[in-house]
């Protein structure tokens, strides 16, 4: 009578513990990772069309292609998804970089100061190693996070839908990158 009893608690307790372990959750550093490579994608088929090494033809397919990623990371984006979603959608924006790297490098590149896109992830870097390690307060980290994030999200609101951010709008983020790693050399 004890087993039969002790049988279902048991299914059911297995059960709960099987479907605990299936949760989903905000992954921030998927959709960090996400961000950053999105603001590297726009800027290299913007600097690609401007120096011609891509085609009209060619920005307009790779940017319809972002077009369609940015539109599933904003679905995914703050929601608890299971972390198979955000790998998807990471390994569509490393096959479209890939591919877009494949196009700009049948010409040679000139050498050119490094962008925006280049400089958001290099901070990135340094905030999170910072944080790891020790060096950076946990109240500072999380304010050089809240500056980095709304630069970022800024950043990738004026480059949306494939526009090229104006020379002004260029200057406003390299000089607020700028004050953000000014103020992040004093703590790494």
């Amino acid at each position: 009578m004890k087993k039969l009893i002790l049988l279902p608690v048991l299914v059911f307790f297995g059960l709960v513990l099987f479907f605990g372990c299936i949760t989903v959750q905000t992954w921030p550093d998927d959709q960090r990772s996400a961000e950053n490579k999105m603001v590297i994608i726009q800027e290299k088929i913007g600097d690609g069309l401007k120096t011609g090494a891509l085609t009209p033809d060619q920005s307009q397919m790779f940017l319809t292609t972002l077009k369609g990623i940015q539109i599933d990371y904003s679905a995914l984006r703050d929601q608890g998804v299971d972390r198979s979603q955000w790998g998807n959608l990471l390994a569509r924006l490393d096959a479209l970089g890939d591919e877009i790297n494949r196009a700009l490098g049948r010409t040679t590149r000139i050498e050119e100061p490094r962008r925006n896109g280049d400089r958001i992830v290099a901070l990135q870097r340094r905030i999170d190693d910072g944080r790891a390690n020790g060096r950076l307060p946990s109240s500072e980290g999380r304010e050089f996070q809240s500056r980095l994030d709304s630069i970022r999200s800024n950043y990738l609101r004026m480059t949306e839908g494939g526009r090229y951010a104006t020379n002004e709008e260029r200057t406003d983020i390299s000089r607020r990158l700028d004050s953000l790693e000014t103020d992040l050399n004093r703590f790494l």
